[in-house]
């Protein structure tokens, strides 16, 4: 009987206290950061969560880890914006739930791109980010050519935290470049390869057609021939802060070594940041005499290339007239 008595009294005991760790709690306004560092003990975390009013008492903590023995607190940052039982808590840190945010970085897009979706996450200001990015210091041995951070800030998915600055961000993206970089075992130069593979990755939609469009651009190199890349130009603007979304016939004569339209060979550096496929195309372009390459008008993203200024201007007229046809 008496071991009944202690069973029962042992069961409400459990029961209450499972009622009272699934009750929830806020003690703070909108939001609150919690950041636990490695090493920290149970009762310390205990501690700062109590302090800073995700939970009513550090004993709630502690009595939650009686309701989940074996679990490992995990340290980061964690990020308490609504109301949660301890055990939710505890369960949270113990999975290592941890505030980030999610940066995604499309190929093709440059570091003024990567600065505006930075901003847009309210980590830091654009202008901040391209800042760092215009510094190749941390390139340099890699690229001793390289004029800015452009073309290594690798395209991927990354996650910061409150505490990543712009010039970690960009340690971060250019070290995924130089993963990547080892892994195609490139023979070639970095800086000449990078460059054209942004020119690629700007001026193709379609992976099938890269190598094609690598092997324009080197056709033209091999001849002396200029590059006439709109992007190009594009990106001359951006560097002075003058692209308004056209091309304008200014932009066009302008006198600046990134205008392809004025100056043969490549531009000084890249002028986006090209994916692993504009890499493959200019490390191995198609086996192609093309000289000349325009968007066909079937809206397919495709392109018709050809081989001579006669042919390019017949593909010219039917891109032209599909697009009078498609506007009627």
């Amino acid at each position: 009987m008496k071991t009944v008595r202690i069973l029962a009294v042992a069961a409400l005991a459990l029961a209450f206290l499972i009622f009272w760790h699934a009750r929830t709690y806020q003690g703070f306004a909108d939001e609150v950061f919690v950041d636990i560092p490695r090493g920290a003990s149970t009762g310390g975390i205990a501690r700062m969560l109590a302090s800073a009013g995700v939970v009513r008492s550090r004993w709630d903590i502690l009595a939650a880890r009686l309701l989940a023995p074996g679990r490992v607190l995990q340290a980061g940052e964690y990020r308490f914006h609504q109301a949660a039982s301890p055990l939710e808590v505890y369960n949270r840190i113990a999975r290592g739930d941890v505030f980030y945010y999610e940066l995604i970085v499309p190929e093709g897009r440059n570091m003024f791109d990567i600065g505006a979706a930075v901003e847009k996450l309210g980590l830091f200001k654009a202008g901040e980010f391209v800042a760092a990015a215009r510094n190749p210091a941390s390139i340099r041995d890699l690229d001793p050519a390289a004029p800015t951070l452009e073309g290594y800030l690798f395209p991927n998915t990354y996650r910061l935290s409150r505490h990543t600055t712009p010039a970690g961000l960009c340690r971060l993206m250019t070290a995924k470049f130089r993963d990547v970089w080892q892994e195609l075992g490139a023979p070639a130069g970095v800086h000449h390869t990078v460059t054209l593979a942004s020119l690629v990755e700007k001026e193709s939609k379609l992976d099938g057609e890269r190598p094609e469009i690598a092997a324009v651009f080197l056709n033209r190199l091999r001849i002396g021939m200029k590059l006439d890349c709109d992007p190009t130009t594009i990106y001359a603007a951006l560097l002075e802060d003058r692209y308004r979304g056209t091309i304008y016939r200014s932009d066009l004569d302008r006198d600046d070594p990134y205008n392809t339209y004025r100056y043969a060979g490549l531009p000084p550096g890249p002028i986006a940041n090209p994916g692993l496929a504009s890499l493959n195309a200019a490390l191995h372009p198609a086996a192609s005499e093309a000289l000349y390459f325009v968007l066909r008008p079937d809206g397919s993203g495709a392109h018709q290339f050809s081989n001579n200024i006669a042919a390019h201007e017949v593909a010219i007229g039917k891109y032209r007239h599909g697009l009078q046809k498609h506007l009627r």
